[in-house]
C-alpha cells in the first residue's frame, strides 16, 4: 500500500488490568489514521475513501465512570461516518451478551449511542471498549469502569485479591510445564527425547510430521504414531475443560510489518479464563491493548486468538506456548535463520500487461522466503512466478500480467530480515479504448546486477569459512584414549570402557529407540575408504575384554564398484561376520581381513546380491550395518538424442519436453530453465510418470527461451540432460535515443539503434511514422530495409515541430514503437519578442486578474497564445501558470494559484510554433487580498421578537476589508455580562441566554475598520402572551349603539405594541364573530343593536405572542341598561346629539430605526362624524402611497411598512365637522 501505510503517532491506552492475563481485544488492520478526538483509534480498510464517503469517527466518546454498586450505569458516544457506522460494545474480561446486565440503545434524534448497565455489580467493573465499523474503517475507544463495594463485600473482595498479586519478576509465577525453562533443564540422557518433540507433533499438521521427526532423530514412525495417538486423547481430555473447539493452528512466522505472530482458532467456554504465553517454559507478560509498546500482545479477532511479537530480534527464537489456565493448547517453534539481504529487491516499473521481477541474493542459502503483496502471502500460481537458484542464493518473484491494480507495496522475508519495494503499474496508453490490449513479452524490473556474480562471490566465501572451521578442527588435539576400569572382584559384570562413541548407537538395530538408527553414509565416502590405509591403533592400558571402538555404519556402494566395511577393537581379537544373521565366509567376490584390531570385509564388485545388514560379532560384542547396492540414475540412450535437440515454437504456443528413463526407485527429477529450477504450477506443467517426466510450458513469452536441463538423483548420484528452446516473437522496440542528424528548413534527418531483441529472426525493415505538433493523427511517411538505420523527412514545413516513432518489423511481426522524446523542428526557432507588461486589473485574496498587451515585434510568426508565469516576493523562481502546449488564448488571465497575504508578481511570454519567446518585463508587486472596503452589513433583520424564557440570538452578517472590530451596545449603552457575542468570519451573534422582559431594547452593532464604520440597530422584544383585560362595561347612549369600555390589561404599560380584539354573539346566532381588530384604545360602539335580543361581548388582549384569555361582559337584552325612550314628540324635540370633533385619545411620540415598521392610531368623537385628515410637517399625506391610512368608527389609524429618514418630522391629526375641529399632533425621528 502506498502510503502504504500512512501511520500515525498512536495514543497509549490503559484499561488498569494485568497485561497479557485475560482475552484480547478485538481488532482490524489497516491504515492508521489520526482522530482528531484523543484516545479514539482509526483503521482505515481502504488506501482512498470514494467522493463523499467517510470512515467511522466519534465527535463524543465515552467517559469514564466510578460508581457505587447497585446504581445504574451508563456510557455515551456519537459517532459519524458514511455510511453510517455498526457500533458494538465490548469488555476485556468477559461479553456483554447478558440482556439482563448490558443493554445497546440508540435513539435517532438525538444520534447517541448508549450502553447501559442496571443494578451494576462489582464483577462488572472492567475496561470497556466502544466500536464504530463501516465498510471503509473502524474506530474505537476503550473507557474504564470502577465499581465501588460497600458493606463487608468490600472487605471479602480485598482479601480474595490479596493472595493474588502477582509480583514484577514473573519467574516467580512459572508453571509446571514439561518444557522447562533453559536455566533449569537437567543435562540430557543418551536415548532421551526432548519434551519439544511431542509438544510441537501435538500441535503440528500430518505432513509436518516428518521433518520433526527428522529434526529430532527419531525413525521408528510406527511407534511414534501410537504414542502420539494416546497423548492426543489425553490433551484432548484436558482442554474440554476450558474450551469448545480448537482449530486453524498457524505456526509462527514472520510477517512483512516486521513482527512474527501464530494464530488459533479457540472457543472458550467461559471467556474469563486467564491466558497465559511461555517462551521456553517461561511466562511472558503481554499486552491486549492496541497501540501499546509492549514488545508482545495478544488480540482477539472473533474466535482468533492472534500472538505477535514486534521489535523483532535473534533472542527472540525459541519454543512458544499457548496455555489456558494450566492446560496447553498450542506449541510452536520460532527458528530465525541468521541471514541478510545482500541484494535486496528494488523498484519496478511496468507497463500494464507485462511482467514485473523482484530479485534478492541472500548471504546464506534458504531453501525458501515469503513472499508478500500488499500485506498477502503469495504463492506460486497462474499469477506469481517464485523461483530459486541451485546454490539458494538467488530468490526471484515475477508478478505475470501486470494490471493497474496489482501496483503497491511487495516485500521479501528471510528470518527476521525483509526489505520491500514498490511495483509502480502505468496504464498502457497506446492501447484501444474501451478493448483489453495484447500481453507483452517483456519483462520489467529486477536488481540491475549481476546476481550470478554476486552468489558466486558469496558462496566462494561460505567455503572459505567451511574450510577455515574444518583446519580449526583439525588442528584440535585428539581427545585421550579409552580409560579402562577393572571389574570388581567376583564380579561378571565386563569391565567398563568409554569409548568414543556409544555401542549401541553405532548398531543398525539391538535397540527399540528411534534415536538410536545412524544415518546412512554418503557415496563418496564409501568409494574413499577403499583407497584408505589403516592407521595404527592407538596405544592403549592392558584390558581383559574386547569392546567395538568404532562399528558398522549404513552404506551405499556403486554397482561394480569396490566397497569396504571396517570395525575397530580395542584389542587384538577373532571375530564373525555376519549377512542377514547368517555368517559370512571368504570368495565369491569377498575377501575378509583381519590386521591387529582392525576387521575388514571387501566387496571387490558391488551385485545386488551384496545388499543386506552385515553384521560383526567378537564375544558378547556386536555391530551391524545395512549395505545397499544401488547405481547411478540413466536416460533412455534412444530418447536423450531426441530431447538434446532444439525446440523452436511461436510467442503463445506451448513448448514440451520428454525425456524417458529406466524407471527406479526413490527417484527425484528436477526440471531447470536458464540455471533455475522450476516448479508445477501456473504456465509450468511437470508430469511425473515412473518411466519418463514431461515438461509443459503454456503460452510461450519470449523470457521463456533458454536452456532447459533435467536432471535425475537418487541415493547413488545424479545425472543431467540439456536442451535449447527457441521462442520466435516479434522484435523488441529500436534502441533509443533518436539522433537528430540535420534539420534544415526543408528536411530532418533521424537515426536510431537496431532492438536489443530481434524476437529470434532477423529484423527484415522499420517502418516510419509522424505526427505534427497540435494534432493526434500519425500518418505512415516511408518505409526503411532492414540494414538501415536512419531517415529523411523532405516534407516539412519552415517553423513547425514534428514528432517521429519507429517500428522494427520481422517475420513476426511489428515492434512496439520508438518515439522521439520531444518535438524537432523544421530549421531555424524563430521566437516571438516580448509582450508588455502584465497589469493589475483587481485583487482578492482569493484571485489576481490581469491584462497584458500582445508584442510588438512577432518576428514574422503568428502568435498562438500565451504563457504566463509569477514570482513570490523574497523568492528568485519563476513558476509557469500554464504549459506551453496549453497557450491562454486572450491577453487577461484570472490567477487562482495565489496564497493570501502574499505578494506575487507576473511576467507574460508570447508562443509561437517555435515555443515560448522572450519574457515581458514583470508587473507590480501585487499582494493576494481583498480591496479594503467600509463595512457593510447584508441584509439583517430590524425586529425580533422572542417568548420570556427562550434564548435570542441576532445574527448580522457583514463584509468589510480589512476585518473590523465589532462592538454591541444596548440602548446605547454597553451590554450586561449575562449577554454573549459571539465571533466568526463575516458574521457577529449576540445570545441573550434565557431572556427577560427586561432585555427588551434596541440592540447596536457597531462595525469599524480603517476605511470607516457602519451600525445597524435590531429591536429585540422579549414578551409573552398578555393578560386579560379588565372588567367589561356595556351602556347605550342612544337607539341601536352599545358603548363597551373596559379597564386594560395589566401588561398595557410594559408592551407598547398590545391592542384588543373584541368579538360579539347574539341569542339569534349564536356564533362569536370579530366585531373590531387592532383597537388602541379601551372602549369601543357597537352598532346595529336591536331591542328584544340578547347581546354577549368579549374582549382580548393581543400583542406579538397572541391572544390573551378573554374578559366576559354582562348580558345586554331588553330592559338592561337602555336609554329611556320618549313617546312624547314634544320631549323629544329637546335631545340633541349633536357635537363638535373631540380627540379620546392622542398620538404617541414614536423613535424607531431606520427600516422599521411605524403603527400610529388616535380615537376621536364628534357628531355629525367629522372628516379626519393626517399631516406632515403640515403637508397633508392622505393620498400619498407610502402611508396607509384608515378609519374605523371613530379610530384613526396610519401604518408605515418601512420608515424612511425623510419620513421624520411632526406628524398632526385633524378632524373637522360642521360643529368645529380637534386636532393632535406628535413627533416621529427616525434612527440611523
Amino acid at each position: 500500500m502506498k502510503q502504504g501505510a500512512r501511520m500515525f503517532r498512536r495514543s497509549k491506552v490503559t484499561d488498569g488490568t494485568g497485561a497479557g492475563q485475560a482475552p484480547a481485544a478485538e481488532n482490524e488492520v489497516g491504515f492508521r489514521i489520526k482522530s482528531r478526538v484523543p484516545g479514539v483509534m482509526i483503521t482505515q480498510f481502504v488506501e482512498t475513501l470514494p467522493e463523499g464517503k467517510s470512515h467511522p469517527d466519534f465527535t463524543r466518546k465515552p467517559i469514564a465512570l466510578t460508581i457505587q454498586e447497585g446504581k445504574f450505569a451508563f456510557f455515551k458516544a456519537i459517532v459519524t461516518g458514511d455510511p453510517k457506522p455498526t457500533v458494538t460494545w465490548s469488555r476485556n474480561n468477559g461479553d456483554v451478551s447478558d440482556t439482563s446486565k448490558y443493554q445497546s440503545k440508540y435513539d435517532p434524534n438525538s444520534n447517541e449511542h448508549t450502553f447501559e448497565m442496571p443494578n451494576v455489580k462489582a464483577d462488572q467493573a472492567d475496561t470497556y471498549k466502544c466500536f464504530a465499523k463501516n465498510e471503509y474503517g473502524q474506530a474505537f475507544v476503550t473507557v474504564v469502569l470502577n465499581v465501588i463495594e460497600v458493606g463487608f463485600k468490600k472487605k471479602k473482595a480485598a482479601q480474595q485479591n490479596a493472595p493474588e498479586t502477582i509480583n514484577e519478576d514473573f519467574k516467580t509465577v512459572l508453571r509446571k510445564s514439561k518444557v522447562r525453562p533453559k536455566t533449569a533443564q537437567a543435562e540430557k540422557k543418551d536415548g532421551e527425547i526432548n519434551p519439544k518433540f511431542w509438544e510441537l507433533l501435538l500441535s503440528a499438521d500430518k505432513k509436518d510430521y516428518e521433518r520433526i521427526c527428522a529434526e529430532y532423530g527419531v525413525t521408528d514412525f510406527r511407534w511414534m504414531l501410537k504414542k502420539l495417538n494416546e497423548m492426543k486423547k489425553e490433551r484432548e481430555e484436558e482442554q474440554a475443560e476450558f474450551v469448545k473447539s480448537i482449530s486453524n493452528l498457524r505456526p509462527i512466522q514472520v510477517n512483512a510489518d516486521g513482527t512474527a505472530s501464530f494464530e488459533i482458532d479457540m472457543d472458550l467456554i467461559e471467556q474469563s479464563r486467564s491466558i497465559y504465553l511461555y517462551k521456553d517454559g517461561e511466562m511472558i507478560p503481554y499486552t491486549k491493548e492496541l497501540g501499546d509498546t509492549m514488545k508482545h500482545s495478544l488480540r482477539k479477532v472473533g474466535r482468533k486468538y492472534i500472538f505477535s511479537i514486534r521489535d523483532l530480534s535473534p533472542e527472540d527464537g525459541g519454543f512458544y506456548q499457548l496455555d489456558v489456565e494450566n492446560v496447553n493448547m498450542f506449541s510452536t517453534d520460532f527458528k530465525i535463520p541468521m541471514v541478510d539481504f545482500l541484494v535486496k529487491i528494488q523498484e519496478v516499473k511496468a507497463m500494464e500487461r507485462e511482467d514485473a521481477v523482484f530479485e534478492c541474493v541472500l548471504s546464506k542459502p534458504l531453501a525458501k522466503i515469503s513472499w508478500l503483496g500488499k500485506n498477502l502471502t503469495l504463492e506460486q500460481g497462474d499469477k506469481y512466478d517464485i523461483e530459486v537458484s541451485e546454490d539458494k542464493l538467488i530468490h526471484r518473484l515475477v508478478v505475470k500480467d501486470c494490471m493497474v491494480v496489482d501496483k503497491g507495496i511487495y516485500s521479501a522475508c528471510a528470518g527476521i530480515k525483509s526489505c520491500n519495494a514498490w511495483l509502480v503499474v502505468e496504464a498502457d496508453k497506446g492501447a484501444d479504448q474501451g478493448k483489453k490490449s495484447v500481453r507483452k513479452t517483456t519483462k520489467a524490473g529486477g536488481s540491475g546486477m549481476d546476481l550470478q556474480k554476486v552468489a558466486q562471490e558469496q558462496n566462494a566465501k561460505l567455503e572459505k569459512q567451511k574450510e577455515e572451521v574444518r583446519a580449526a578442527k583439525e588442528a584440535t588435539p585428539p581427545p585421550d584414549p579409552p580409560k579402562v576400569v577393572a571389574p570388581e572382584p567376583g564380579s561378571d559384570k565386563p569391565a567398563d570402557v568409554a569409548p568414543a562413541r556409544p555401542v549401541a548407537k553405532a548398531l543398525g538395530g539391538g535397540s527399540d529407540k528411534p534415536s538410536d538408527v545412524a544415518p546412512a553414509r554418503p557415496v563418496e565416502k564409501v568409494e574413499s575408504n577403499v583407497e584408505e590405509t589403516q592407521p595404527e591403533p592407538p596405544p592403549a592400558a592392558p584390558v581383559s575384554e574386547p569392546v567395538i571402538m568404532s562399528g558398522l555404519v549404513n552404506m551405499l556402494c556403486l554397482r561394480g564398484k569396490p566397497a569396504e566395511l571396517k570395525v575397530t577393537m580395542n584389542m587384538d581379537c577373532e571375530g564373525t561376520w555376519f549377512k542377514d544373521g547368517e555368517p559370512v565366509n571368504a570368495g565369491a567376490g569377498i575377501s575378509i581381513n583381519k590386521k591387529s584390531t582392525f576387521h575388514t570385509l571387501t566387496f571387490q564388485n558391488c551385485r545386488d546380491d551384496d545388499s543386506g545388514v552385515y553384521g560383526f560379532v567378537c564375544g558378547d560384542q556386536s555391530t551391524q550395518g545395512k549395505v545397499t547396492v544401488g547405481d547411478v540414475p540413466e536416460f533412455d540412450p534412444d530418447g536423450l538424442p531426441k530431447f538434446s535437440k532444439p525446440l523452436t515454437v511461436r510467442v503463445g504456443q506451448n513448448a514440451t519436453f520428454k525425456m524417458p528413463f529406466a524407471a527406479q526407485e526413490s527417484l527425484i527429477v528436477n526440471w531447470c530453465k536458464n540455471g533455475t529450477e522450476v516448479k508445477d504450477g501456473g504456465e509450468v506443467k511437470i508430469v511425473r510418470e515412473p518411466n519418463h517426466s514431461r515438461l509443459l510450458l503454456k503460452d510461450c513469452l519470449q523470457t521463456d527461451a533458454g536452456i532447459i536441463k533435467i536432471q535425475l538423483k537418487n541415493a547413488f548420484g545424479a545425472v543431467e540432460a540439456t536442451s535449447q528452446l527457441f521462442v520466435l516473437d516479434r522484435p523488441g522496440p529500436p534502441e533509443g535515443p533518436v539522433e537528430i542528424l540535420e534539420t534544415t528548413s526543408s528536411l530532418i534527418e533521424i537515426k536510431w539503434n537496431p532492438p536489443k531483441d530481434d524476437g529470434g529472426s532477423a529484423v527484415t525493415g522499420y517502418i516510419v511514422e509522424r505526427q505534427p505538433e497540435g494534432h493526434s493523427l500519425w500518418t505512415k511517411i516511408g518505409d526503411v530495409s532492414g540494414d538501415k538505420t536512419s531517415f529523411r523527412d523532405r516534407n516539412v514545413a519552415h517553423g513547425k515541430k514534428y514528432s517521429y516513432r519507429i517500428y522494427a518489423e520481422n517475420t513476426e511481426g511489428l515492434s512496439d514503437s520508438l518515439q522521439t522524446t520531444d518535438s524537432i523542428m523544421a530549421g531555424i526557432m524563430i521566437l516571438s519578442g516580448p509582450p508588455g507588461a502584465p497589469k493589475v486589473v483587481s485583487t482578492s485574496k482569493t484571485c489576481i486578474t490581469l491584462m497584458w498587451t500582445p508584442p510588438e515585434d512577432d518576428r514574422g510568426v503568428p502568435i498562438i497564445g500565451y504563457q504566463l508565469e509569477k514570482r513570490k516576493k523574497d523568492t528568485n523562481l519563476w513558476i509557469p501558470l500554464n504549459a506551453v502546449n496549453e497557450p491562454i488564448e486572450d491577453v487577461n488571465y484570472a490567477v487562482k494559484d495565489v496564497t493570501e497575504g502574499s505578494e506575487y508578481e507576473f511576467r507574460v511570454l508570447a508562443i509561437n510554433e517555435s515555443g515560448a519567446g522572450e519574457p515581458s518585463p514583470p508587473s507590480a508587486m501585487v499582494c493576494a487580498k481583498n480591496p479594503n472596503t467600509r463595512p457593510h452589513f447584508k441584509n439583517p433583520e430590524d425586529f425580533i421578537v422572542v417568548r420570556a424564557g427562550n434564548s435570542a440570538r441576532v445574527r448580522i452578517c457583514y463584509e468589510a476589508e480589512p476585518p473590523p472590530e465589532i462592538t454591541w451596545l444596548k440602548d446605547d449603552e454597553p451590554l450586561p455580562p449575562w449577554i454573549q457575542i459571539i465571533h466568526t468570519e463575516g458574521m457577529s451573534q449576540l445570545v441573550i441566554p434565557s431572556s427577560k422582559r427586561s432585555d427588551s431594547a434596541i440592540y447596536t452593532i457597531v462595525a469599524k475598520n480603517s476605511v470607516g464604520q457602519a451600525c445597524f440597530d435590531v429591536e429585540v422584544r422579549v414578551t409573552d402572551e398578555p393578560k386579560s383585560p379588565g372588567p367589561i362595561e356595556l351602556e347605550q347612549t342612544v337607539q341601536g349603539k352599545v358603548v363597551i369600555s373596559w379597564a386594560p390589561s395589566p401588561d398595557q404599560e410594559l408592551d407598547d405594541r398590545i391592542y384588543y380584539v373584541v368579538t360579539q354573539r347574539d341569542s339569534n346566532t349564536r356564533i362569536w364573530k370579530t366585531v373590531s381588530d387592532r383597537l388602541f384604545t379601551n372602549t369601543y360602539t357597537a352598532n346595529n343593536i336591536l331591542p328584544g335580543i340578547e347581546y354577549h361581548f368579549r374582549v382580548y388582549a393581543k400583542n406579538d405572542m397572541g391572544l390573551s384569555d378573554p374578559s366576559q361582559s354582562p348580558t345586554w337584552g331588553a330592559n338592561s341598561n337602555r336609554v329611556p325612550f320618549f313617546a312624547n314628540a314634544i320631549n323629544s324635540s329637546h335631545v340633541s346629539f349633536e357635537r363638535p370633533p373631540s380627540i379620546l385619545v392622542p398620538l404617541k411620540v414614536h423613535a424607531p430605526p431606520r427600516g422599521y415598521q411605524v403603527y400610529m392610531t388616535c380615537a376621536v368623537r364628534g357628531f355629525p362624524t367629522p372628516t379626519v385628515s393626517w399631516f406632515l410637517n403640515e403637508q397633508c399625506i392622505n393620498s400619498d402611497s407610502n402611508y396607509y391610512i384608515t378609519n374605523s368608527f371613530g379610530v384613526c389609524s396610519m401604518y408605515i411598512l418601512r420608515v424612511r429618514p425623510k419620513d421624520s418630522g411632526e406628524y398632526k391629526v385633524m378632524a373637522v365637522n360642521s360643529f368645529g375641529k380637534a386636532e393632535c399632533s406628535t413627533k416621529l425621528i427616525v434612527r440611523e
